[in-house]
Parts: structure tokens; sequence; C-alpha cells
């Protein structure tokens, strides 16, 4: 057994029976020493930058031992990933290189809302960028989790979450792009694209399926073959096709049996056959079962340690003929190959040095995408925007501010502007504040201004399921929310409601009130971003990722127990569940007000794209997000189509009396079902149905367009 070895399988014993605080205090302070990198290509030929990334990772693969292999397949460090939160000197994770040929480090962090190291600039939460439907701001929010990942030395940021929300009652709905998987993979391509330009590497989660918290470490999700590919695999697909991701981490869990680390179907067939990816796959934290099943199932690289890559479970492996010695060279070359490919080996290490670099450009993106997602749902009599001099009423927590959901996403902020502080700054006028636990306070507060704003959350986070969509649902720190929100309606009928939450909620009180806004999870500065939508600086650009329902019953799926998960709704999730099964819900997808109207007109239709145009109607600025749904025909009843599918959106700023021509791009792809005869997409000759307009339930145009010989 090999000094490293036995170091690696120590440390894990320390880990384990660590406590947090006396890991915490192992951690040095002060910047990291920046490792010497590859070396003179004269020596070490693999250094020569002027050849192919496959042919480096060749050479240097010819100089390793085994145990040096081995090595690079795991990372090193366990106390880095609960202390990535803390401090900003541990990574999530750290690989140590092979410092004999000249392979560095490769440092890990967690950020699919910002950096999780020490304090960084924590942007809203992806559920709110989901709710701009803007591309555009998906690659500047990847760039600003890239650039900073960067100042924190790191050269891989874990992100982006592209999972599909199928239940409303997932714990980490917010940190994803919501329930639909076409805007999950137009998002999360963008947002890897944002984060690579930086010169960090972006590793897409968590491949094939994630969704829920309950029992995630040994549930396992029956996916039928046809839902899989075309619900829960897409965003992935786009996040390597389109985006160039470097990294894939498999989730938890089994998928049909298989865990997911050890799916060679999907990490092998599919994404490298099919999608030709060529980057390196990494486990979620613990994911890895079994040493043997993983390294002939694709995966590339452990995390957070070599619990199951280690010598002397891979090398028996191979010496008892379990695993090829060629199967685990070809994971080192993955991870080689990759590092190369992203220049790795031909840069300095990066400095730890975000808490002195200038994060302007970081906090000017928190608050625009904030303001982007920020969806207007109510606006009874006008309420918004709210005029300056308006006395304003603040009930519960504006004064601190909800900045993040909890978990591994969940970022330390170097500052946070909290609502109180958005609004004084705006308003100018008389801002009082009381927190709402006292319900008759609240309410008197209400009752002596001109308008009461009561901020509503779910709190979410990783490790738990919200066990109700209910704002009260047991919670002890926010008390009783419904309650509250009828108590101030009832003394200001000018009462609006931010909803700070990660995902959908139901609303009994949804009548009562004169505003409701989703904020969603606003990030440090959500409270200037709430105070410039809800004045009128800027038109709420937000519109729904999810589907809000009306009552408990009336979701696709909920959390599932005995770890076993059927996905008895297949392609129906979301909207499409609502659709098909004719349920209203409260608001619909891709549903959001603006201040300003919009009008509809001029379509064309042909099976290569359609256009129409969009007009403001209204006498103020706004933003428009126009929206192409279809309906495919059905090639028969074992194959039912949802009665609309999420095609194409654009996001477009108009002025008053302005109008826009968008067009919707059409390939066979969008045209395309998975046919599990065949194992392959196929489209249905017969009638696809358009229909445009502002949200899945509300399309004023609508037209269609005849396929492979059929008729409309």
């Amino acid at each position: 057994m090999t000094r490293r070895a036995a170091a690696r399988l120590g440390a894990a014993l320390t880990a384990a029976l660590a406590a947090g605080a006396a890991a915490l205090a192992a951690v040095p302070s002060g910047a990291q020493a920046a490792p010497s990198r590859c070396g003179d290509p004269a020596a070490r030929p693999w250094c020569d930058p002027g050849k192919s990334p496959d042919e480096r990772a060749k050479l240097v693969l010819a100089k390793l031992t085994d145990d040096e292999k081995i090595a690079l397949l795991a990372a090193d460090d366990p106390l880095g990933g609960p202390l990535g939160g803390f401090s900003e000197n541990a990574h999530a994770d750290t690989n140590a290189g092979v410092p004999r040929l000249g392979v560095p480090p490769l440092y890990m962090a967690d950020g699919p809302a910002g950096v999780r190291q020490g304090r960084a600039t924590a942007l809203p939460a992806p559920i709110a960028l989901a709710a701009s439907f803007d591309p555009d701001a998906a690659a500047r929010y990847g760039g600003a989790v890239g650039w900073e990942a960067r100042h924190r030395g790191n050269d891989l940021i874990f992100g982006p979450t592209v999972d599909v929300l199928r239940t409303p009652r997932n714990g980490r709905a917010f940190e994803g792009f919501g329930e639909d998987p076409y805007l999950s993979a137009s998002l999360g391509a963008a947002w890897v694209k944002g984060a690579q330009r930086q010169g960090v590497m972006a590793s897409v989660k968590h491949l094939p399926v994630y969704t829920q918290e309950t029992d995630r470490l040994a549930l396992d999700m029956a996916v039928d073959e046809r839902t899989l590919r075309e619900v829960y695999l897409p965003p992935f697909e786009a996040a390597v096709k389109d985006g160039g991701a470097a990294t894939v981490m498999c989730g938890f869990g089994k998928v049909n049996g298989r865990w997911s680390c050890e799916d060679g179907g999907v990490l092998t067939s599919i994404l490298r056959g099919e999608w030709g990816f060529t980057g390196f796959t990494a486990s979620d934290h613990t994911a890895v079962q079994d040493a043997v099943g993983s390294a002939n199932g694709g995966l590339d690289m452990e995390l957070p340690i070599g619990m199951k890559y280690n010598a002397w479970l891979l090398k028996a492996a191979v010496a008892q003929k379990k695993v090829a010695q060629a199967t685990i060279d070809g994971h080192v070359r993955n991870v080689l190959r990759t590092m190369f490919a992203f220049g790795v080996f031909d840069r300095d290490a990066y400095p730890n040095d975000l808490s002195r670099a200038d994060r302007t450009a970081s906090e000017a993106t928190a608050r625009a995408v904030e303001e982007g997602g920020i969806t207007l749902l109510r606006n009874t009599g006008n309420v918004l925007p709210l005029r300056s001099g308006t006395s304003v009423a603040l009930v519960g927590h504006a004064t601190t501010g909800l900045v993040s959901g909890f978990g591994s996403s969940q970022v330390q902020p170097f500052t946070t502007v909290s609502a109180k502080q958005g609004f004084a700054a705006r308003a100018g006028a008389s801002v009082t504040a009381v927190d709402g636990r006292d319900q008759r306070a609240a309410a008197e507060a209400a009752r002596k201004a001109d308008v009461a704003v009561v901020f509503a959350t779910d709190g979410e986070g990783e490790f738990f399921d919200r066990s109700c969509l209910s704002l009260p649902c047991g919670d002890p720190l926010w008390g009783d929310q419904d309650a509250l929100i009828s108590a101030v309606a009832a003394a200001n009928p000018r009462t609006i409601v931010v909803l700070e939450t990660g995902g959908p909620v139901l609303m009994p009180w949804a009548d009562e009130v004169a505003g409701i806004v989703a904020a969603w999870y606003p990030g440090q500065e959500g409270g200037n971003a709430l105070a410039r939508v809800l004045y009128g600086d800027v038109d709420p650009g937000g519109r729904l990722p999810v589907t809000f329902p009306v009552a408990e019953k009336d979701v696709p799926a909920t959390v599932a127990s005995g770890k076993k998960a059927v996905f008895s709704e297949g392609v129906n999730v979301g909207y499409r569940h609502y659709d098909a099964a004719g349920i209203a819900p409260r608001y619909p997808f891709g549903f959001g007000l603006s201040y300003t109207t919009f009008a509809y007109s001029k379509l064309t239709v042909s099976s290569g794209k359609v256009t129409a145009t969009v007009t403001n109607t209204g006498s103020r600025a706004g933003t428009a997000v126009p929206q192409l749904y279809l309906e495919l025909p059905s090639p028969g009843t074992s194959v039912p189509q949802p009665p609309r599918q999420l095609k194409g959106f654009q996001k477009v700023a108009l002025a008053p009396g302005a109008s826009a021509t968008v067009t919707f791009p059409l390939t066979s792809r969008s045209l395309a079902y998975w046919d599990t005869a065949s194992h392959g997409w196929k489209v249905a000759p017969g009638c696809y149905r358009v229909g445009v307009g502002s949200s899945s339930r509300d399309l004023p145009l609508t037209g269609a367009f005849a396929q492979g010989g059929g008729r409309c």
C-alpha cells in the first residue's frame, strides 16, 4: 500500500469523525501558495501547448505509475466540502495532481447560485434566473459565477443545476430552472458558456435524474425511456452539445435499478457515444457505491475523496480482472485531456483574491438578474408601481432579507441589501417595518400606511423536502404567514404580497390582496432590485418557470417515500399535467404581468419557423416574453402527446407603441418524439398545431402546419 493511499484512507476516517468546528480550525489562514505548473516542454513534451489535448494526455499517461493514475481519479481533501461555505481557503474539492510530472492541482467549488467558498456575491436563486426567460441573462449569471470562482483560486465550478422540477415540494426547487426541459436546456447551455468564457470549467448536474431530497441517497426512480429522453436528459444534452460543458456530475440514487454513477448506458453510450462528450464525469459527494461498477460504468472522478476509487480497491479490481487496465487509463485520459483542453496546464494558478477584487460587475449582475426575474402575478387597481412619497408598511422579514435557499448552493454574501434598505433609499419617504410575529401590530402598521407590503417565504433547502405547499407548513421561524397576510389585507385593501420562495406555494388569500409579486430568493441585491421594480424604475421582467397550483392535490407528482419513485405522470410534467388533466392553475407556466400591455398579431407558420409581431399597446416601456407552444400529433395511442409543449421564447423590450417581429426557428428535433421501438427520435406525420402568446394558457395566435404527408 502506498503512502499516499494510506494518507487518503486516514483522511477519510478523519473527515467522518471530525466535527465542523474542529475541521474549521485545521484550515490554515492566508492566501494559498501558487503551485508550480507544467514545466519545460523540452523535458516534458506534454507541456507543449502546440500539441493537441489528446496527444498531450497520451504522453502524460505513459509516464504515470499505477498509484498516480488512481490518485487522479478522486479528490484528496475531505475537509474542503464541509468547509466550503465558511472559509475562503477551503475549496469544495481538490485533486492534488502529480507534481513529479507537472500535473497541476485541480481546485473545485460549489457554485450554482454563486461561489460557496468564504464570502462571495450571492446571486438570485437560479429559479429567479429561470423566471427571466433570458439566455443572455443566463450567460451573464454564469459569467459572474465563473469570474468569482476564478478569483477564489478555482479551476472548476459545480454548476449549473439543470434537473427538471418534477414535484414543487422538492427542497432544491430553487436551485434549478423550473419544470420545462426546453427552458432548462436553453438557460443551462448559456450559463455554461458564460462561466467557461471566464477560464473555469463548468460541471453540469445531476445526471441523469434528480427530483427530491427525501431518500435521495438510495431512491430508485422508475422512469420510462421516452420520459427520460424527452424530459430529463435534454438539458444535459444542450449543456454538452451547445454549451460545451467540461464536466458532468452524476447524482445520487438509482434510475431504473442502476446507480446513477454506474449507469454506462447514460455515462458512456448516451453522454459520450451519442452526444460526443469529451470531458470528464464526476460523482456527487458520496454518490459512488461500488468501485468496479462505477469504473466500468463510465465514472471518471470520485468526490469528495477516494472512498471507492483508491489504490486498494481499484488495483485489486484490475488484478482480479474485474476492471481492465485500459478502463482505468481511459478515465485518467479523460481527466487529463479535459485539463489540457481548458488550459489548466498552461497558465499560472488562479490567485485567491476575491476579497480584494472589484466586484462591481458581479453586484450589478445580481441586481439585474433579479429585476429580470421578478414576476408580477396580480395588480388590482394598478396598486403597482408605487408612487414616490407613498407611505409604506413593510411586514415580515423585510429588515433581515432572505438571500437564498439552504445547502451546498448557499452563498455567504459580502453585503446584503434588505427590502427596508432598498425601499427607504428609493422611496424618499417614511418606511416602517414590523416583523409580523404579532399580527395585531402588523395590522395596525398596515392600517396607518398608504400601502402594506407583506414578505412571505417557504424556507427551502438541500437535505429535506417541503412537507406541504402552504406558507405555514409547520415553520416555527415564520409562523402562519397565510393568516398574517389575511390580517394585513383586512386592515389595508392596498396590500401587496412579495413571495420570496424557491418555488410554487398555495395562495388561499390571493383574492384578498391587491398585488402579488414572485421575487424568488432574490440574492444580496434583492432590496435594491425589489424597490426598482415596485416603484416602476424597471418593468417586472419575470414569467413563471413553474406552475402555481390552486390546491395541493392538483400537482403532477409529489415526494415519493419508501425509497421508490414511479414516474407515472410520464412526459406530463409541470404545466403539461395541468393541461392534460384539465386542471385550472392559480397561475400558469409562462405567466407574468407588465406595467404596460401587449398585443400579438401577424402569425406566420411553416415547418421551419414561426414568426409573430408583438406590440406595446400601453403608455409605458415594458418587457414582453412571447412564447411558442406546439401540439404534436400522436403517432398512436401508446404515445400520447401533451396538449402543448414550449418550443421557443424571446424576451423583447418595447417602448410605448413600438412593435417587434419575433422568430422561432423549428428543427426536426422541435417536432420529434422519442420512439421506444427504434430507440431514436422520430417525427410523426400529421398536423402540428401552433400557439403563440404570453403564457401556456394565453395563446391568442394559433395556426397549424402539416408534416410527413399529414393533413390539417
